[in-house]
């Protein structure tokens, strides 16, 4: 074939392709980044770009409108700040940031933008939805009324947790706050909760330790970890809670039960502060923008619990840490003031070895008994105020002697409560184990068993519960009641294993 013959077969073929093109107008609107520093672009000439807009960079960066200026956007940047210069062009995707939400999720580890960090492929997503969603209004919500069991027996006695609630975990660095919310996710293997962990500011070891946990006692195939660690960008940090609930949301739209933790919002909020200030945006308390409130506000007052015939359930663990135990400090404040209650955790009592170090003082939860199990709620009516006593009085005696011997059987009380409280890492009470033991308690059995001894009971319990008290767990399991008849076979079961540990304590 002569070079005359190739060239009008692609003079024919291009004029083909030419008559075949639908032609239109194509109208960009294309913005210049000015400046860029500390994750934070700077760009002009995107005038019609709204608050919350997803930009994308010449290099393939992605970011999004933090502060609108009279001439300039402020964008925060998901990506490695080192790929912007100035000069490159910027342009609205003219949508806002969305993250991916279904069962493709479950198992996996992502960062905030859904990306995998766990090496696995891209998870094949339903749906993508925006991380800014309007929360449930108040007609749309149903009453908190089915209980969240933690499997910890200082939790679900005195403050117990409900699908739907908001419940605050609080506390000084390094008093298992971590420790505490993973417990409720781990225990979660027993229902039907999908449960996402976000970490917001952790470090990467910390992440990869909660990881490890669920991994190797919980349902890992049911948890979702969304990770924006210290080494993230400030930005991937800011979404991440966002994200979080925007993933629990597409589950709770199909009518399933979901349980977050957000690890925690105290770093988020110096996230906050940091690109307010970076934006310019006007200082307030603390250094604090004015918004921050309403930034956590607007967050968790999308965990909910909706109508059966609409949807499923949101329940929010939100962590918070203090500083020096100040829980009146601003952001600490704030959240207790959003939420339904607090989990506070004390200092002195994890250095006393009292684990989980749970001030039932301090600790609070405003929905409490009404999302008890009936039978938890009627064997633990007196804890908390038995334990309280204990502690006053426990207090006034280490400046005397104790002479009155109706004293003496409250502090035994108190003691036998308090190792009671005590519990390992990663070793939940079902719900019939807690109402034993707290039967047992109230019924006196359990008064002439050494302290010592106690936690040799609670480890043995579940395991001779389940051979020996088969009828009298029938009902209990079933609906959550407890007949007074099967109340005192309970404490005759826990009788009968106290007696035997008191054997086993003597021998060894």
């Amino acid at each position: 074939m002569s070079d005359t013959t190739a060239q009008d077969d692609w003079l024919q073929s291009s004029r083909a392709a030419v008559d075949r093109a639908e032609l239109a107008a194509d109208a960009r609107t294309i913005g210049r980044v000015t400046s860029v520093a500390d994750g934070i672009a700077r760009i002009s000439g995107l005038p019609e770009a709204p608050l919350g807009a997803l930009l994308r960079f010449e290099g393939g960066q992605t970011g999004f409108a933090q502060a609108l200026d009279a001439g300039e956007i402020s964008a925060v940047l998901f990506d490695d700040v080192n790929g912007v210069e100035a000069g490159h062009q910027v342009t609205d995707s003219g949508d806002v940031v969305r993250v991916p939400v279904g069962e493709a999720l479950l198992g996996r580890v992502l960062d905030p933008l859904g990306r995998p960090l766990d090496g696995g492929p891209m998870p094949e997503a339903e749906q993508r939805l925006p991380i800014e969603r309007p929360a449930p209004t108040i007609i749309e919500r149903d009453f908190v009324s089915e209980p969240m069991m933690t499997g910890v027996l200082v939790v679900d006695s005195m403050f117990a947790i409900g699908r739907g609630q908001r419940e605050l975990i609080v506390g000084d660095r390094a008093t298992g706050k971590t420790s505490l919310a993973v417990e409720a996710i781990i225990n979660q293997k027993h229902t039907d909760m999908v449960c996402i962990y976000v970490a917001v500011g952790q470090r990467a070891s910390a992440v990869e330790r909660v990881i490890a946990a669920v991994r190797e006692h919980g349902a890992p195939e049911r948890c979702i970890f969304v990770v924006g660690n210290a080494g993230s960008a400030p930005g991937l940090q800011w979404i991440a809670p966002f994200a979080g609930m925007t993933i629990a949301e597409g589950f709770r739209d199909k009518g399933q039960d979901a349980l977050i933790v957000i690890d925690d919002l105290t770093r988020h909020a110096a996230t906050h502060r940091e690109l307010a200030l970076l934006t310019r945006e006007p200082p307030g308390r603390e250094a604090y923008p004015g918004d921050i409130f309403y930034l956590h506000a607007r967050l968790l007052e999308r965990a909910a619990k909706l109508p059966r015939s609409v949807g499923g359930s949101i329940t929010a663990l939100p962590i918070a840490e203090t500083d020096a135990g100040n829980l009146s400090a601003y952001i600490p404040t704030n959240l207790i003031s959003i939420t339904d209650g607090q989990v506070v955790l004390n200092t002195q009592l994890f250095a006393a070895n009292q684990r989980p170090a749970v001030d039932v003082g301090l600790s609070v939860s405003r929905v409490g008994g009404k999302v008890q199990a009936p039978a938890l709620r009627s064997v633990a009516g007196r804890v908390r105020l038995d334990y309280a006593q204990f502690q006053e009085l426990e207090m006034f005696t280490r400046f005397g002697g104790i002479s009155s011997t109706r004293v003496k059987a409250q502090i035994a009380r108190g003691e036998r409560i308090r190792a009671l409280l005590g519990q390992p890492r990663y070793a939940g009470l079902r719900l019939e184990d807690q109402t034993a033991l707290l039967a047992a308690l109230a019924d006196g059995v359990l008064d002439g068993m050494p302290v010592e001894a106690v936690p040799a009971l609670r480890q043995r319990l579940p395991g001779w519960l389940d051979t020996r008290g088969g009828e009298v767990l029938a009902t209990l399991r079933a609906d959550g009641t407890l007949g007074a008849e099967d109340r005192k076979g309970l404490s005759a079961l826990v009788a009968e294993l106290v007696a035997v540990v008191a054997v086993r304590e003597a021998e060894t």
